[in-house]
């Protein structure tokens, strides 16, 4: 059966204790998404608490990181979503994207609804993907994909 959170706070707790295990364990994400047999974008976001976990993967994620039962059954469980409080974000690497989206927000619902009309891009059906590469003027730059499904509005 599915079973969904009420509030955050569990997830939260289970982050906490799971960064806590990677940590310890000196894991990588990339090493726990392995376990997990899905991407790393997708398992990172399920062990902090935003996606639930199949069975399986779920299992073998909380055996990686020495986690008990309890928190495998929890790994499996629908999320209350959203990992940012109310207000403006302080952690700098979150307020960057946040700054991104209040300088290119309006520009990227104006191309959207240019080239697709009226509707939104899911942030449920989509992937995530992130690379480190060279910079040509020297140093590295970050490549981020978003890649969200086409949802358009339908009238009713």
């Amino acid at each position: 059966m599915v079973h969904a959170q009420f509030t955050p706070a569990a997830r939260e707790a289970l982050a906490a204790q799971a960064v806590e295990a990677k940590t310890r364990k000196n894991l990588s994400w990339q090493q726990i998404a392995d376990a997990a047999g899905l991407s790393v974008a997708f398992t990172t976001a399920a062990v902090l608490g935003q996606h639930p976990l199949p069975e399986k993967s779920a299992n073998a994620v909380a055996e990686l990181l020495g986690l008990d039962e309890d928190a495998a059954m929890l790994l499996r469980t629908i999320p209350t979503r959203g990992s940012i409080p109310g207000g403006i974000p302080t952690d700098p690497t979150v307020y960057r994207f946040y700054e991104m989206l209040q300088v290119y927000g309006t520009t990227l619902k104006a191309l959207v609804h240019e080239q697709f009309g009226d509707g939104i891009i899911s942030a449920i059906n989509f992937r995530l993907d992130v690379k480190k590469v060279a910079d040509p003027e020297g140093g590295e730059r970050a490549v981020i994909t978003l890649d969200g499904k086409y949802l358009p509005t339908k009238p009713f």
